[in-house]
């Protein structure tokens, strides 16, 4: 029931309603009474809006999932499913529906419940035309400004997402960047001793083996790799007639040696985006008993990555050779790191190194049979 005759006069107290962009709003009328139906419709059509009508919860249902909606104007009590019970469902089929109640009932409960579930406007029969109007109007406004936000949220979103990409590229560039110049540092080193010429890229992939064989995530096996390529980086600053000295150090010299950690870990430090990479080269010489260095610390206080490269510098050393040492093989090399596990060498990197070494000698044997 309405309060006020749809004639012309009554349509035009309200003269805000007439606006242009009306016929673009489709409107669902929700009554189980054909006469609030027929009498709202054709308010709401001579007002300038697309009105559709439906006599149920259940048809209106239907017809949301057949087209799309501006706003849904729905009773509360009909038979079988209550507006309260739509109003859920509605949005869930249209998230952009402005949805307005009427009920015959002034039940502060139940319009507080349907507001709660999505209802953006609440109005009791007999409904007087201006504030009904005014009611559409206002739902339609907030509809609008919520569509508009969530543009805004969209390009906000995008925007973001894009501006973040861009960071992450840059960051990655720069991190090859500064890595490029860290393993530059060390290829220069390598080429004026004979013996290191290409030890940076050898360890590194053995180092990545070890470390897959173990088990270790994608991200931790690419952290040792790297790290392996950059454990040698602080030799740079070691005096190259030491560094290439034909015979065994003294203890002072070994002692200049070892400062070479420290000096990789200064060179490399202000690279923070190197994460656990850092702690890999810091612990490079420190060996699973404690007797190693810098920091003479033993078994799982040495990270993993450290314990690998402990492990890969002793193999490639003794399978590469110096100057005063001629090279072992790999089977006599993993029988002599054998009696160093537990003291300088870490068990479970031993295992997984001497898988590597068997599987990699069955390649090269299979390689090198004629086909």
């Amino acid at each position: 029931m309405i309060s006020a005759p749809l004639s012309k006069s009554a349509i035009v107290t309200a003269p805000e309603i007439m606006l242009t962009d009306r016929r673009m709003v489709r409107v669902l009328l929700v009554d189980d009474e054909e006469a609030i139906r027929l009498s709202l419709g054709t308010f709401l059509t001579r007002s300038g809006y697309e009105v559709e009508t439906a006599s149920s919860a259940l048809q209106a249902l239907e017809m949301l999932d057949a087209g799309r909606f501006s706003l849904m104007l729905s009773d509360i009590r009909m038979p079988g499913m209550t507006g309260v019970e739509l109003v859920p469902k509605a949005l869930a089929s249209n998230p952009d529906l402005a949805i307005v109640m009427l009920t015959a009932v002034n039940d502060a409960p139940t319009a507080t419940e349907a507001l709660s579930r999505g209802a953006m406007g609440y109005l009791t029969k007999p409904v007087e035309l201006p504030d009904l109007h005014e009611s559409i109007l206002k739902a339609l406004h907030r509809r609008e400004m919520l569509l508009q936000q969530r543009e805004i949220d969209h390009v906000i979103r995008e925007e973001v997402t894009m501006r973040t990409a861009e960071l992450e590229r840059e960051k990655s560039a720069l991190r090859d960047l500064t890595i490029q110049v860290a393993e530059s540092l060390v290829i220069a080193m390598e080429a004026k001793n004979p013996y290191m010429r290409g030890r940076s890229i050898r360890i590194g992939e053995m180092a990545a083996a070890i470390a897959d064989e173990m088990a270790l995530d994608v991200d931790a096996v690419e952290a040792v790799r790297l790290a392996a390529r950059l454990m040698d980086v602080g030799k740079i600053g070691i005096r190259e007639e030491i560094l290439n000295k034909p015979g065994s150090l003294t203890p002072e010299e070994f002692a200049h040696v070892k400062l070479h950690v420290e000096m990789g870990i200064n060179i490399l430090a202000p690279m923070k985006h190197l994460g656990s990479v850092l702690d890999f080269v810091r612990d490079h010489h420190e060996h699973f008993d404690g007797t190693g260095y810098p920091r003479q610390i033993c078994d799982n206080q040495i990270s993993i990555g450290g314990r690998i490269l402990a492990c890969v510098d002793a193999y490639d050393a003794l399978t590469s050779g110096r100057s005063y040492q001629e090279p072992l093989t790999p089977h006599s090399t993993l029988e002599y790191l054998s009696e160093r596990i537990g003291s300088l060498i870490d068990p479970d990197v031993f295992k997984a190194l001497s898988i590597v070494v068997r599987r990699r000698r069955s390649l090269t044997f299979i390689t090198a049979i004629p086909s």
